[in-house]
């Protein structure tokens, strides 16, 4: 049976860790998918409307700077997970990398991308957040972790 591993990948250092982790914790017959949800720079540049603030209208364009410097950032980081997984042994033919502009949520789109697409395992870095802050703001990886029943979840701290 296919071992199909999907890899939650942005640009955090914890995201990071959670590629290290499957590099050395599993074997190197996994098909592994890094999955990437992205905001869209140029939906932030089109946003038009009399219920923005004047300071919003003028500092649109720099908005959208940050997001497409934040889209490079994710394809730096995309490359660099292939690498570190391909440098452990896996084959090139088995490492997927994919990237999605944001549907419905990022933990949203995460969960619909594992149930759809058949993994086993889903490994995803923690935000790093207090107690208290992750239970009144929650994460990623706690709504991740709470709304798929049927594969496992990997938190790497």
């Amino acid at each position: 049976m296919e071992k199909k591993i999907l890899v939650a990948l942005d640009d955090s250092e914890n995201a990071m860790r959670a590629v290290d982790f499957v590099a050395t914790h599993f074997t190197s017959d996994c098909k592994i998918t890094l999955f990437s949800v992205q905001q869209s720079s140029e939906k932030i540049s089109e946003i038009r409307g009399p219920e923005l603030t004047p300071y919003f209208m003028s500092q649109k364009s720099a908005f959208a700077t940050i997001e497409a410097q934040k889209k490079l950032r994710i394809e730096e980081a995309q490359k660099n997970a292939w690498e570190r997984l391909r440098s452990a042994g896996f084959k090139e033919q088995d490492i997927v990398v994919r990237s999605e502009l944001v549907k419905k949520g990022i933990a949203r789109d995460i969960i619909s991308e594992a149930r759809s697409g058949g993994y086993g395992t889903v490994v995803i870095g923690r935000r790093g957040l207090s107690g208290i802050e992750e239970c009144f703001l929650g994460s990623v990886s706690q709504k991740v972790l709470h709304s798929l029943k049927s594969v496992s979840i990997i938190i790497v701290n």
